[in-house]
């Protein structure tokens, strides 16, 4: 059985934790887009992790965890990271690297970095990872997969030449920075083809074997749908497609061997970059949230920035549950909003003096006002919690209504980072 573990909203929701969760039962967990630009951070036996590039599932001894032909796939840091893990006690994981996967080369974050400096103001909020050129080289057929960096060397150099030509026009005469030196790309193409040579293998005939021998797998989105590039924000967006939808593609399998998918949305909003955000709040008030939110606080795994926060947005998640087709929803970091005597919930938006239910495009999203329903709070701590009805009536009330709001079941509620802190509930839908 295939399922899909996603993000409803702009990422962050918490997707590592249910992976990793999940995970324990699974044969397999197969990354399918996305590259090192995001993080999920996980807390088990093993101490607390923010994985960039690997798969949730690397804690797991007898899971195969598998970076999908969809990754942007940035060698250095995965190596990086996965001899960091080992070197805290974590077993060594049984990886293995699809030979179709496009690589991010240096030079796709420094074109990353050069675009976000010559935006200044108007910046997508990049976090400079190379993602967006390594993306858009791979439709312009100028990239490089995985098991091209294993080319004979003249038609490899020829490769180099030809895209070296390509970028220094770009980075000489827009960006004004050095060119690129075709041989320092080349010699950096053979340390990273020794660098991934352990790892790289057939995927999709791996995966479709698997799916034959009735095995596990679980396809693990990056961010969420409001980042989508064709459904999320446009253009403050990723430059993939983090939705169930691409699973198949993006893990070279068939669509219709993922029969789960959980979309996985948090108790508020939290976002990292740029785009309209209808229920973002500031000041004092968002400080709070931010403080208290997340493990440890509402900062970026990857780049530590502060997330922006909001109230929680029916209009938007149900439209992200919509999107990614969800089967399941799970609610995650319910806990820290214990401090409130009331929690605002979006259950609407107001546009032009009319109320709307659906989800708007991006021309009319910033005009949206939110509309709140002002729920009561619970005023206590739930952490240690491991049934829904053990948990106040109040906290009850708010994953109810917004399990009503959604129309897509809440199975699972996280209360606490930890790989145990999950309550499974069955649904009111």
């Amino acid at each position: 059985m295939v399922k899909a573990i996603v993000g409803a909203n702009w990422g962050d929701e918490g997707k590592g934790k249910i992976t990793d969760v999940l995970a324990q039962e699974a044969d397999i967990v197969v990354r399918f887009q996305g590259g090192a630009n995001a993080g999920h951070t996980i807390k088990n036996k093993y101490g607390k992790f923010s994985l960039h590039m690997m798969p949730s599932g690397v804690f797991n001894d007898n899971t195969t965890c598998v970076l999908g032909n969809g990754v942007a796939l940035d060698i250095d840091k995965f190596v990086n990271e996965v001899e960091d893990i080992v070197s805290k006690g974590v077993p060594q994981p049984d990886i293995l690297v699809s030979d179709r996967a496009h690589v991010v080369m240096p030079y796709h974050i420094l074109q990353d970095g050069y675009e976000e400096e010559r935006l200044a103001g108007h910046a997508y909020g990049s976090t400079k990872s190379g993602i967006a050129p390594c993306y858009s080289d791979k439709y312009a057929k100028i990239g490089f997969q995985v098991n091209e960096l294993f080319m004979p060397d003249e038609p490899l150099m020829e490769r180099v030449n030809n895209v070296c030509t390509i970028k220094n026009a770009l980075f000489t005469n827009l960006y004004h920075k050095p060119a690129l030196v075709p041989d320092e790309v080349y010699e950096k193409i053979l340390d990273l083809r020794e660098k991934i040579r352990p790892y790289v293998g057939n995927a999709a005939a791996f995966l479709n074997q698997a799916i034959r021998d009735n095995k596990t797998i679980l396809l693990e989105g990056q961010l969420g749908t409001m980042k989508d590039i064709d459904h999320g924000i446009y253009p403050m967006v990723t430059s993939s497609n983090p939705i169930a939808g691409y699973g198949g593609a993006g893990a070279g399998i068939p669509p219709y061997e993922i029969r789960q998918i959980v979309a996985v949305t948090k108790a508020y909003s939290s976002s990292v970059g740029g785009g309209d955000f209808v229920t973002e709040i500031f000041g004092e008030e968002a400080e709070e949230l931010r403080r208290r939110g997340g493990d440890g606080g509402e900062y970026g795994a990857t780049t530590g920035r502060p997330r922006r926060v909001g109230w929680y947005d029916c209009v938007a998640s149900r439209y992200g549950c919509m999107i990614q087709g969800a089967t399941d929803v799970a609610l995650t970091v319910v806990d820290p909003l214990g401090y409130l005597d009331e929690i605002p919930l979006c259950v609407g938006y107001e546009i032009d003096g009319k109320e709307i239910q659906d989800f708007p495009h991006v021309t009319d999203l910033g005009r949206c006002k939110p509309i709140y329903k002002m729920m009561k709070g619970w005023k206590s701590d739930i952490t240690g919690i491991r049934t829904f009805e053990e948990l106040p009536a109040e906290c009850r009330e708010y994953v109810n209504e917004i399990e009503r709001q959604l129309g897509f079941p809440i199975t699972m509620v996280s209360n606490g980072p930890a790989r145990e802190d999950i309550i499974l509930r069955k649904p009111l839908i």
